[in-house]
């Protein structure tokens, strides 16, 4: 078990050597394009060299695949999210006949990232209360009748998004 920095560094090398090619096989298989699969293998081995706790990391490495492919699992499911959401912008943006410039696009669409990173993990009704309320600027008693629950319901889930995304903030 590693217990100084370079010892970690021997087992993230070792751990390379020995699985990235099934790691990025495994990628290529779910992604469908072995580009992302090579960005998503190598950013796996990153974060595995990044993480605070190198103890945690040798108990981890016990069961490299499981421990690699928990890991590229996350960073997947992050990818397809982030192009999901650029997609459903930019369909968005063609519905309305606007085009912004490449910059203001990009600053809207790491706007809309951050958003949806800071509602990640919230229940559906709180997400939609609070997505109802900032972006349709419906009043709670509007929000309550469509998600058929009480305005004081309302007032509870919007308070408890506003606090997820002050904490992620």
């Amino acid at each position: 078990m590693p217990t100084t920095p370079r010892a970690m560094h021997s087992e993230v090398h070792a751990l390379y050597l020995d699985h990235h090619g099934w790691l990025r096989n495994w990628l290529r298989k779910r992604l469908g394009n072995a580009s992302d699969a090579a960005d998503l293998a190598q950013d796996t081995f990153v974060r595995v060299l990044t993480r605070e706790h190198a103890q945690e990391t040798a108990q981890e490495l016990r069961n490299p695949r499981a421990f690699l492919g928990t890991i590229a699992h996350g960073l997947m499911v992050n990818l397809l999210r982030r192009r999901d959401l650029e997609a459903a912008y930019l369909d968005a943006l063609a519905c309305q006949g606007h085009a912004p410039s490449p910059e203001v696009r990009a600053l809207a669409l790491e706007a809309l990232l951050e958003i949806d990173a800071m509602l990640d993990g919230l229940p559906p009704k709180v997400r939609r209360a609070f997505l109802l309320v900032q972006l349709e600027g419906l009043a709670h008693a509007e929000v309550a009748g469509r998600l058929g629950v009480s305005v004081s319901s309302v007032r509870q889930y919007l308070a408890r998004a506003m606090q997820n995304c002050l904490m992620l903030a």
